[in-house]
């Protein structure tokens, strides 16, 4: 009952026995502790049938306090025979201490409604834990398969129950565009549904043959933000620019580059890949997602407003007349240049408004404003890059923490793409380079795992990608491990054995470890595995 994910800094046994809850036990909630006394009542409730009713006195109760002295992030949790006290330096830290008291009680603590003759013991045990990293995030593409608002939440608690704070949401791309814009609905009228759906790799000859598409509303935005928020995760929003945006020029085609490419006959793409419809580097493009812009900072309070900025192709600008033009006005050498302005025009306009910038690495080619920040995803070294000259880094690089790639070098894995990312892989991963200095690795804000679905059609396919690997990268994220090579993985396997219980009580459509299960394959749909180790730089 101690196999806890993340793995805690300190857990102590104070004896051999049990705490047992019963209908008498009550929540003793102090000060702060609103939050979390919540969650304990409606979901550890839901799960034990217990009541948990509002107590005083110091035998038979669950009691939540803060101590100032924690960091925010941090809990001590302590388990003796008269009750439990559970103390976070701040809400936050209360909250993650009470996802490690659910763990203590069992998997069947992770299910919706209690199963009969179930008794709920607590093992004596005091645990003091804190995370290694502020950014433990999870990327979610829902531009090229949508999810369902349900899904969404449903992985906002998935990520709670693993520790996870950050949810990068890829809310528009080439294939869709996914929040509602009021001053523009074209660009979820149009722009959110496309005629047919590659099935497999880009190179596949499979079509699904049917209209794929959806949005939130900007109602929706605000309820999933807000249950984020109820479970201490900032959602971070991304609007890619100036590349992946066919779907915003087949609803707006003004937006592209009108004198290259007929872009009134643009539709949002049905494929994969890099595409070659870009936007325009004009005032009218600007100043029309500054609009955007605009109604996206009153849904997301988050820190960070994240703008893409990743492939990019230049072949339509080096023939637009218009774009020359501008990089004349400009004095700028060349197209790469000619982005990096795009960047930067939003780098300020978001700083002004009190927020910051985070985009892919590419964003680092031409310089950065002081307050941005940098996604490196493609290996560490625009990590490495952005940390050197001054700029905060969430490391999720893709040779590593692509949850899209295949996850064993079996036949039957489903669709495979990329490099062999098997669970002990990603579980090895380490965030900072060792090349930093501790000053330059303090710009490492920390990391996440990214979950691009350009081969996932629905949620059963997402869990499979995902999970148990997010188990494994929560653990990297939250806990303070040897280096690679000297983790315990055969530990964390013995403690995944208790873990995949708990996810199976949540209904999580995991990779078994023995292998995808019938209905998990893909049979006859190509992917696009690639041989070998993935490169580490």
């Amino acid at each position: 009952m101690t196999d806890t994910i993340p793995q805690p800094r300190r857990l102590t046994s104070l004896d051999d026995g049990f705490l047992t809850l019963g209908p008498d036990t009550a929540v003793v909630a102090g000060d702060g502790t609103e939050r979390t006394e919540r969650w304990l009542r409606a979901t550890l409730g839901a799960a034990t049938g217990l009541p948990l009713p509002p107590g005083t006195g110091d035998h038979d109760v669950v009691r939540l306090s803060l101590d100032g002295a924690l960091e925010a992030e941090e809990y001590r949790l302590v388990v003796a025979p008269a009750g439990v006290h559970l103390e976070g330096g701040g809400p936050a830290g209360l909250f993650w201490g009470a996802q490690t008291l659910r763990q203590l009680l069992g998997p069947d603590a992770f299910r919706r409604a209690p199963l009969p003759g179930r008794r709920w013991r607590l093992p004596l045990v005091r645990i003091e834990d804190a995370p290694r990293f502020r950014w433990r995030g999870l990327m979610l593409d829902v531009a090229r398969h949508f999810m369902p608002k349900e899904g969404v939440l449903r992985y906002l608690d998935l990520m709670a129950a693993h520790k996870l704070n950050v949810l990068h949401l890829h809310l528009t791309d080439d294939q869709g565009w996914r929040v509602e814009i009021r001053r523009s609905p074209k660009l979820t009228g149009t722009g959110s549904w496309r005629s047919r759906t590659k099935y497999g790799h880009r190179a596949s000859p499979l079509w699904e043959d049917r209209p794929h598409g959806g949005f939130y509303t900007q109602d929706d935005i605000r309820e999933i933000v807000a249950y984020a928020a109820e479970r201490h995760i900032t959602v971070v929003p991304e609007i890619d620019v100036p590349g992946h945006s066919q779907a915003a020029i087949a609803a707006h085609p003004e937006l592209g580059n009108t004198d290259v490419v007929d872009t009134a006959s643009l539709t949002v793409w049905d494929t994969w890949g890099v595409c070659e419809n870009v936007l325009a580097p004009t005032d009218t493009t600007l100043r029309f997602y500054e609009g955007v812009f605009e109604e996206l900072l009153e849904l997301f309070p988050s820190e960070f407003i994240h703008v893409g900025g990743d492939e990019c192709p230049k072949d339509q600008w080096r023939r637009s007349a218009t774009a020359q033009a501008r990089i004349r006005e400009l004095g700028l050498a060349d197209e790469d240049e000619l982005q990096s302005w795009f960047i930067r025009h939003f780098d300020t306009w978001l700083a002004a408004r009190g927020r910051r910038l985070i985009g892919w690495d590419e964003i680092l080619e031409g310089g950065l404003a002081e307050g941005a920040a940098v996604s490196s995803w493609r290996g560490y070294a625009g990590g490495v890059a952005a940390a050197r000259a001054g700029h905060d880094v969430v490391m999720c690089p893709e040779q590593q923490v692509y949850l899209d790639h295949r996850q064993h070098p079996g036949e039957d894995e489903p669709v495979p793409i990329g490099f062999v990312r098997t669970l002990e892989d990603v579980y090895r991963f380490e965030p900072v380079p060792a090349e930093l200095t501790p000053e330059e690795s303090a710009h490492v804000l920390g990391t996440q795992a990214n979950v691009w679905t350009e081969v996932m059609e629905d949620q059963a396919r997402v869990d499979y990608q995902t999970f148990p690997r997010l188990a494994a990268f929560a653990e990297v994220a939250w806990s303070v491990l040897p280096a690679p090579a000297d983790r315990d993985f055969p530990a964390f396997e013995r403690r995944m054995a208790a873990h995949y219980r708990r996810l199976d009580a949540l209904g999580v459509a995991y990779r078994p470890p023995g292998g995808p299960l019938p209905w998990q394959r893909r049979p006859g749909v190509p992917g696009r595995p690639i041989d070998g180790p993935p490169p580490n730089k």
